[in-house]
């Protein structure tokens, strides 16, 4: 008899623990979604949205840091020039819109003006 309640006992903390294991599960989950998962989707939503606005003439830089000015957009691609009579094609996932390129730009003649 006394067994046979100690067995229960026992069974009952086990599967108490289990769901505790599984909710906890769960929290980890949510938090990670949370802080990490959402703010990481909302970029590359944005950066999404900024990429489709870009036409011809729009400022832009590329991942390898070069600044240029869109000259022509094709389906997976922009033709950009990043000198007078100089351009090159940059696949759409390597080019961000630069909102302070004109300052940029501008710095860089200065910098090799002085030289």
């Amino acid at each position: 008899m006394i067994t046979n309640y100690i067995l229960l006992q026992e069974a009952q903390a086990e599967a108490a623990g289990g769901f505790s294991g599984i909710f906890m599960i769960i929290i980890l989950i949510v938090i990670f979604y949370f802080f990490m998962i959402r703010p990481q989707n909302k970029r590359q939503k944005k950066i999404r949205e900024e990429r489709a606005k870009l036409e011809k003439g729009s400022r832009v830089f590329t991942q390898g840091g070069i600044y240029g000015k869109v000259c022509e957009v094709k389906d997976t691609t922009f033709v950009v020039e990043i000198a007078p009579n100089v351009k090159i094609t940059v696949d759409k996932n390597c080019v961000y819109a630069a909102a302070d390129a004109d300052a940029a730009i501008q710095d860089a003649q200065n910098n090799s003006q002085n030289k």
